[in-house]
């Protein structure tokens, strides 16, 4: 097998770090799948994602395909970059053509067929998979990836082994790849920042100040910290990279299209129209929807997500959600 890494799907992330490894010491061989035949011709041709990435030269280094077997053929690693919700439909055709160990970059909760019909990533996919799975997670806008900006990212998989070469495969001059141990913590923390930074945005549009985005942050951290224990993660992996740095990240920088979401619903722009004007997924959406059911299931507090839920699928004025949240009884901070 090849020493080739092939990246499915061409949206920012995927064409980021595809970039990104072909200006590493000793690049692999590079392949970046994208679905849309058209957009594949245009991008191979223009040498630019000019929808997703637009202004970031694609190094002629990259061989861009829509035809996914060619894609995959001989890769000794598969990197799947399509939002979270198409991760299970990809694998699904990926596990007939290939058996590279997988990781994901998408961040959010999938469908399961045990209750409560949600899940992690990795509880769903690794059964499935012939090889280790990993997911890449933390703070890491595309564009600043791809344009050689200061990042740190994590690593997490099913085999400690395969987490490693993860990450030394990916590190670079302004990339630093950090290993955890904790898979589930991990894939916890990338997937309930998204909904925090949908109320981040929403406090902000309101014009609610700082010292209110700060605390949606601390104590949506406190959300998340339990969720993950519950489901068997460690409370400590999120105050790292895909915990407290991802979610400082999305809820503050002004790249982050969950917190775009927040800042229209709490200005008064209806949900569709947020979502038809941003043109990429925001994955916070669907995870408030899964994290309200996962709560419920487990009987895990996360006020906060439930409130960002309501508004999200029970018309709850963004303004009349943060009253609610004020007029809960404080109890122990460190519980």
């Amino acid at each position: 097998m090849s020493d080739t890494v092939a990246i499915v799907g061409a949206g920012a992330w995927g064409t980021a770090l595809a970039v990104h490894l072909a200006g590493v010491a000793a690049p692999p061989a590079l392949r970046l799948w994208a679905r849309d035949s058209t957009a594949a011709r245009a991008i191979a041709a223009s040498r630019e994602n000019s929808r997703y990435l637009p202004g970031i030269a694609i190094p002629s280094e990259i061989d861009v395909d829509f035809e996914l077997s060619r894609a995959i053929a001989g890769a000794s690693l598969i990197i799947v970059a399509t939002p979270i919700g198409a991760l299970t439909g990809i694998v699904q055709s990926l596990r007939t053509q290939t058996k590279a160990p997988l990781a994901w970059l998408g961040k959010g909760f999938v469908a399961a067929a045990e209750a409560p019909g949600v899940a992690l990533a990795h509880r769903v996919i690794a059964p499935m998979w012939p090889a280790p799975v990993g997911v890449i997670s933390g703070p890491s806008f595309a564009e600043e990836v791809a344009r050689r900006l200061p990042t740190a990212i994590s690593v997490a998989a099913t085999e400690p082994d395969f987490a490693q070469s993860i990450a030394q495969r990916l590190r670079g001059d302004t990339l630093r790849a950090y290993v955890s141990d904790d898979l589930t913590g991990t894939e916890v923390g990338g997937a309930v920042k998204n909904v925090l930074a949908i109320a981040a945005g929403a406090s902000d549009g309101l014009g609610f100040g700082n010292n209110a985005r700060a605390a949606l942050i601390t104590r949506g951290l406190a959300e998340t910290a339990r969720l993950a224990v519950a489901l068997g993660g460690r409370r400590e992996t999120l105050t790292g990279l895909s915990g407290l740095g991802d979610l400082v990240l999305t809820c503050t920088g002004d790249l982050s299209r969950n917190r775009r979401v927040g800042l229209g619903l709490g200005r008064g722009e209806s949900l569709a129209a947020i979502l038809a004007a941003l043109g990429h997924v925001a994955e916070g959406v669907s995870a408030a929807r899964a994290v309200h059911t996962l709560a419920a299931a487990l009987r895990v507090d996360m006020p906060i997500c439930e409130a960002v839920y309501r508004v999200l699928y029970e018309d709850l004025p963004p303004r009349r959600a943060v009253e609610t949240l004020l007029a809960r009884e404080p109890g122990p901070e460190f519980q």
